[in-house]
């Protein structure tokens, strides 16, 4: 990489000029824009990116770990390729649909029926829809910190809505607790008739935080006495921690789980699964309402179906995870700061204290974090520009990487300085 400093790139400059007299804030998505204003990309291959100036970054974002198998691998684009000869999309099933829905129900233990959507945010809300039909409940019970899609059921945190435009009587049926805080949700369970209790089982949009063990066993618990359904959102877990996500890695069986990412090996999609009994209430098969024009899309199955094979037979998780924690242990010794893991996802916080919940997090450094971020972008490393996001890692970081990487945090640190 030459000596330019990221923010010196003069095309991105100029799209981002012009992206912001037609995009709101220049992105269409609010964790893309940082100052003094994102690289625009061209491609990327393997774990590399390349940005319209020429430059390459090594990827640690990968899509927000949507791309395990790194950008553009050749068993999944090969079989893109060979589909779109024959069509894009057809708004009636395919093979594709059934193939990718086995794999599914193999390997996710919850999962008995599947029904794919069109993003991760669609499958929650769909899901949340699912158990108040099913349990004759409305109240659904979230946690602070947790993301499950920009809709109005769960854009709150422990304050109350978290952005505009929310109708607040939705205050009334999303009941907000804190992570790792078994206690504070027998309470609300005790106080309230709970339809459904959603978590993403490992945080991974306050930074990286892992369940304190007996968490998770302790929400399938009170779901079990109150009646109550458990739902894990598996977006960013699913096929990432394990072939059978977070309910297989933490041995807690869910009753609906979320999907994406990984599932659309890069191509928008979601899904929502669980038991039979349950899904068996979704139009047509029952009353609970879901449709959409792209739902079950043709190049999104194979791209998703052609992933899950290359995890099943290469070993893809477990090097994946390997990165991760050679990566993990090096910023440990680098600095003082917290770093926290699950598999083959972590973040580094820059406070000296753990960070087990939202709360936690949000006391870190995070000015200090943004300026780590552009320097280690100004060394050659792409990490999300967000201390709320995660690293993510694939089967494609090799040892070069590694060396470029452990080069870049050094570097990276000793620009922001070790005291907190």
């Amino acid at each position: 990489m030459s000596c330019l400093r990221w923010f010196e790139l003069t095309l991105s400059k100029q799209l981002f000029e012009m992206a912001k007299a037609l995009l709101p804030g220049g992105v269409n998505s609010p964790v893309r824009a940082f100052d003094p204003y994102p690289f625009f990309v061209k491609g990327g291959r393997g774990s590399r990116i390349f940005d319209v100036d020429g430059k390459e970054y090594v990827d640690f974002c990968l899509a927000y770990g949507a791309l395990i198998l790194g950008h553009a691998h050749p068993s999944v684009v090969n079989r893109i390729k060979e589909q779109l000869d024959q069509g894009i999309h057809f708004g009636a099933p395919s093979e594709f649909e059934v193939k990718l829905s086995e794999k599914i129900v193999k390997h996710i233990p919850c999962a008995e029926m599947v029904r794919f959507t069109n993003s991760g945010m669609e499958a929650t809300s769909s899901a949340v829809r699912l158990a108040r039909a099913y349990t004759g409940r409305e109240k659904i019970l979230m946690f602070d910190g947790c993301y499950h899609g920009a809709h109005d059921h769960f854009l709150f945190d422990k304050n109350g809505a978290k952005s505009p435009g929310v109708p607040k009587e939705l205050a009334k049926t999303t009941l907000v607790c804190e992570f790792n805080d078994i206690e504070s949700v027998e309470r609300a369970a005790d106080g309230n008739e709970l339809a459904a209790i959603i978590v993403e089982p490992a945080m991974g949009n306050m930074g990286c935080i892992p369940p304190e063990k007996e968490f998770l066993r302790g929400l399938r618990e009170i779901c079990d006495k109150s009646g109550a359904l458990l739902i894990f959102d598996e977006v960013i877990t699913g096929f990432r921690l394990s072939l059978g996500g977070a309910q297989a890695y933490y041995k807690v069986v869910p009753d609906l789980a979320t999907f994406g990412k990984i599932i659309g090996g890069g191509f928008p999609i979601g899904a929502f699964a669980g038991k039979r009994e349950i899904m068996q209430e979704v139009a047509p098969a029952g009353k609970v309402y879901h449709a959409g024009t792209f739902c079950g899309h043709t190049i999104a199955m194979i791209a998703g179906l052609s992933t899950i094979e290359e995890i099943e037979k290469n070993g893809v998780i477990e090097k994946a995870t390997a990165i991760a924690a050679r990566i993990c242990n090096f910023l440990k010794k680098e600095s003082e700061f917290t770093v926290n893991r699950v598999g083959p996802m972590f973040q580094i916080f820059f406070t000296r204290n753990e960070v087990k919940s939202a709360e936690d997090a949000r006391k870190s450094d995070r000015s200090r974090f943004m300026k780590f971020q552009g320097a280690m972008l100004s060394n050659g490393v792409f990490v999300p520009p967000s201390q709320f996001e995660c690293w993510f890692t694939s089967s494609a970081h090799d040892r070069f990487d590694l060396e470029r990487v452990e080069s870049a945090i050094m570097a990276s640190l000793s620009g922001v300085g070790d005291e907190r």
